[in-house]
């Protein structure tokens, strides 16, 4: 939620900068991004943390057992 307030007024600064016309869309596209990304992070932390994992475990596995064919 608060990622959408955030995301709808970041774009109606952004699309306020022009001055051509209303806000109101610059606010509807800041809120869908803010949702998006609100959405999105807590997925690419989560697969960037079980890359590491899985990576720093094949290489205490290759440094314990020797490297594999």
């Amino acid at each position: 939620m608060l990622s959408a307030i955030l995301g709808a007024a970041l774009g109606t600064a952004i699309d306020g900068a022009d001055g051509d016309d209303s806000t109101v869309d610059g606010a509807i596209t800041g809120a869908i991004a803010g949702t998006v990304v609100g959405w999105l992070m807590p997925v690419a932390l989560t697969y960037a943390t079980g890359w590491l994992v899985l990576h720093g475990i094949g290489k205490a596995k290759d440094k314990i057992f020797g490297k594999g064919k």
